[in-house]
């Protein structure tokens, strides 16, 4: 009886044991590899590639995976790469994941590892650069693998490492794969099987966050995406006689004046915020002539169902209805696209004392909701998630540029910070589900009691 009181003592008291134990050397680990890192971020900075097309970033991290002594699985949703470390004892299932794509953004930060790359996309020549901060996702989390195989023989369960390709969408749309890519077709192919994936934690470097800070949010963190087309068709009619026609421009203006009323009169902003932005307008090719049809393009932002459901619905109405009131037609499609990235509230209540942890109570803050998004969020959809944004504005700095923008620049300081996090909710919730297991057990005391 003593023997297993101090057995479920000691179990009961183990993830404070196991920070003890495990957090000086994920932090001595992280600390130790830091330049390497950022030598690894600097060459994937300057060697961009975007998605589906990541095979030289997918090659050297899979190398590094084997070094490690890392099981590596290559060519996964086309060109990610998934290695399994497996503890010393057995445990959970967690995975990290990290996207590895750049954007078709020309690059004007003036850094020695600056990018050259250049191709064309969608018929217009452009740079690549690692406007999103996707190079230093890829090299934290090198980096965590690692650390954490270092102490491989320590670790009370499974950790699968996730190196994700498309996050921002293909190169090519003949790069996709059944028409899916990026997360959601990794878990199609069962990349959170096999071994099963229990948890999920993934996080994002911010150029508006200072170095040092961790931003969360429980609930619904960046929205959902959809992708808007309206095709108006009117009556081409010389410019100088509009009343022998039907203008299709006049009617796309009055269109999206309507579809800004969705957001201001449909929509409980009170509840969540709401998105729908026209990004383009295409038709028409002389200044005296106007013209037959035209094509509209937009994206849409919501963060529940219902709200998704009811601005889908308000589109369709508002577009088909100016348009026939002008005597035009307007063809609607929204292609859904990715999910609400929505941090697992008990997971998130459960974890987020080791973030606070490793970075200080202080340094973290609740993120309001972003308006952005992230498929990460197909991984959340299978399995609970924490996806966190990691500091990486320089501090004092007072006017960051923004994400996918020429000038997106990042403070490499801030990285192992991010190894630190990643590496510590890994072994804490592993420490966790071990206090779980052993206390689920029917003590043996009562079984002999009932013996007897």
């Amino acid at each position: 009886m003593r023997n297993l009181l101090i057995s479920l003592l000691t179990v009961s008291c183990g993830v404070a044991m196991g920070q003890s134990a495990l957090k000086p050397k994920i932090n001595a680990g992280a600390d130790a590899i830091e330049k390497k890192v950022i030598t690894w971020r600097r060459d994937f900075h300057e060697n961009p590639e975007l998605g589906n097309m990541e095979f030289r970033t997918a090659k050297i991290v899979a190398d590094h995976l084997r070094s490690l002594g890392i099981e590596v699985q290559e060519k996964v949703g086309v060109t990610g790469v998934v290695g399994v470390l497996k503890g010393g004892k057995p445990g959970p299932v967690v995975a990290l994941r990290a996207d590895m794509d750049g954007l078709p953004v020309t690059e004007r930060v003036d850094v020695p590892f600056k990018s050259k790359v250049s191709t064309e996309y969608n018929g217009q020549k452009t740079g690549v650069m690692h406007a999103c901060g996707h190079d230093s996702h890829v090299a934290i989390l090198m980096g965590v693998a690692e650390v954490l195989s270092s102490m491989k023989n320590e670790i009370a369960g499974t950790v699968k490492f996730i190196f994700q390709p498309a996050e921002e969408g293909v190169y090519d749309p003949k790069l996709l794969k059944d028409g899916k890519s990026g997360a959601e077709l990794m878990v199609m192919e069962g990349v959170l099987d096999n071994p099963k994936v229990d948890a999920i934690f993934g996080l994002h470097i911010s150029s508006i966050t200072e170095v040092g800070k961790i931003g969360y949010r429980n609930g619904a963190l960046m929205a959902a995406v959809d992708q808007l087309g309206i095709k108006l068709k009117g009556k081409q009619t010389h410019g100088a006689n509009p009343w022998s026609g039907i203008d299709p421009i006049v009617t796309a203006s009055q269109i999206v004046l309507g579809l800004q009323t969705i957001v201001s009169r449909n929509v409980n902003i009170t509840e969540n915020p709401a998105i729908v932005t026209v990004g383009a307008i295409h038709g028409g090719i002389r200044q005296n002539i106007i013209p037959e049809s035209l094509d509209m393009i937009g994206t849409i932002r919501t963060f529940a169902p219902e709200q998704r459901q009811l601005v889908h619905r308000r589109i369709n109405e508002i577009a088909k209805n100016i348009a026939a009131s002008a005597g035009a037609t307007a063809d609607v499609t929204i292609d859904t696209g990715y999910p609400v990235t929505y941090n697992d509230p008990a997971l998130t209540d459960k974890m987020i004392g080791t973030i606070e942890g490793i970075a200080g109570k202080e340094n973290v803050f609740v993120q309001p909701v972003q308006t952005g998004a992230e498929d990460f969020s197909f991984f959340q959809q299978k399995v609970p998630g924490l996806f966190f944004f990691l500091g990486g504005k320089p501090k004092g700095q007072t006017n960051p540029a923004p994400h996918h923008t020429p000038d997106f620049y990042i403070d490499e300081a801030g990285f192992t910070l991010g190894i630190k996090s990643l590496a510590s909710l890994t072994v804490d919730y592993f420490e966790m589900n071990a206090v779980k297991a052993v206390n689920a057990q029917p003590s043996k005391s009562k079984k002999d009691k009932k013996s007897k």
